[in-house]
């Protein structure tokens, strides 16, 4: 469902993305790990079409987001890792605006506003602006949006930031639902217990290169590193294994 091959994202002389060849299909929960600054998000941007590449392609459902990104977009929902909502609409209103953007409107969108917030439980909130939201009432409604036009494709950048344990769980649930049902997730995160239990395969990015990919097993079996937990096999594999001294910032 999301092809990459060659991904490549260079500003001057630095290469944030250096090749990446991947491919998730249908009905799979896919992890992308990585440090800070190994290039995940950089690729995330390019797949759902917010950066273009320096050469290499993205394709969602075989169609290639540069050259047919309106095709392309329409099959995804996007959720950053920053909840950005316009202060001055109401939830009912942004989720709307949302909807516009796929050339939806009318009773068959209303309807699914209303479903999406009594799942996220922002019901009574549907009528006030989104200023007066919390952070984590902010990144439902952004969740929502997302799923207002029913996507095939969901790309998730941190998805469990500023939410409370009930919503969080409400997201896995989601997350696996949907892709019960053929959908596909995308989602990068920098929490190794999520990653290890919700994801079907796991790719894990260092210094712009796709360092290992792979179920569980398969990730072990790279790395010969049997029976190792996710954040062990993550840590060997881009070097944060090795224990910082400490003594000189905490001595007194």
């Amino acid at each position: 469902m999301i092809r990459l091959t060659g991904l490549t994202k260079r500003y001057g002389k630095f290469t944030a993305v250096d090749g990446i060849d991947l491919e998730v299909p249908r009905g799979e929960l896919f992890g992308l790990l990585g440090p800070n600054g190994a290039g995940k998000s950089t690729s995330i941007r390019m797949i759902v079409g917010i950066l273009r590449p320096t050469s290499g392609t993205v394709t969602v459902g075989g169609i290639d987001i540069q050259t047919r990104p309106l095709e392309a977009k329409a099959r995804l929902g996007y959720i950053p890792d920053r909840p950005f909502v316009y202060d001055k609409l109401t939830g009912g209103e942004f989720l709307r605006f949302a909807a516009a953007l796929y050339g939806m409107q009318g009773a068959v969108v209303e309807r699914r506003i209303d479903e999406l917030l009594a799942l996220f439980e922002l019901t009574p909130w549907k009528g006030e602006l989104t200023e007066s939201y919390s952070h984590g009432m902010r990144q439902k409604l952004i969740i929502a949006g997302a799923l207002v036009h029913r996507p095939e494709v969901i790309v998730v950048d941190e998805p469990m930031v500023g939410l409370d344990p009930k919503s969080a769980r409400l997201l896995k649930d989601l997350f696996r639902e949907f892709t019960s049902r053929g959908g596909t997730v995308l989602m990068s995160t920098h929490t190794m217990e999520i990653a290890e239990v919700m994801c079907d395969r796991i790719a894990i990015v260092y210094r712009g290169k796709i360092a290992a990919q792979g179920n569980m097993a398969e990730l072990r079996q790279q790395t010969s590193s049997e029976g190792m937990r996710l954040e062990d096999l993550f840590l060997k594999l881009t070097g944060g294994h090795e224990t910082p001294r400490l003594d000189a910032v905490l001595d007194p």
